[in-house]
């Protein structure tokens, strides 16, 4: 991947706003280290995980189908997929009740989840040394 910056930069007020979000971010976190139970139950426990695996497979028919068609959504979507992938295992680990649940979580995460996740990763670095590798050609 190429240091070198955009070709069309993004608008000022935009990495700004970027900015200022991952600062705010600092204090919402210790906010929230602080004032949060450690025990919270809810009614919709089922319906978050079965929607977050409901677009983490969206994530990955989209993914296979850009790698198919050889389509430039290739990077965004992979990057996607192993993004997911990676909070699907945190917190498949966090919300478990311990002992033999978090032992198959932490399998999951290891032997399935975390590796998708690298093989994804792989994509994205791949396809941005092809891109990078055909831009220097087009140059020349």
């Amino acid at each position: 991947m190429s240091d070198e910056p955009l070709r069309i930069p993004l608008p000022r007020r935009l990495t700004v706003l970027l900015a200022l979000v991952a600062v705010a971010l600092v204090p919402w976190t210790l906010y929230l280290t602080f004032t949060l139970p450690s025990r919270h139950v809810t009614i919709h426990y089922d319906l978050a995980w079965v929607g977050f695996d409901v677009a983490l497979a969206a994530s990955f028919a989209a993914t296979a189908w850009a790698a198919f068609r050889g389509s430039r959504w290739l990077v965004a979507l992979a990057a996607v997929t192993a993004t997911m992938l990676c909070c699907d295992a945190w917190f498949d680990i966090v919300t478990s009740q311990g002992g033999g649940e978090m032992w198959e979580a932490v399998a999951e995460a290891v032997f399935a989840e975390l590796p998708l996740a690298a093989v994804c990763a792989f994509i994205v670095y791949d396809a941005e040394t092809f891109l990078a590798a055909t831009v220097t050609r087009f140059r020349r």
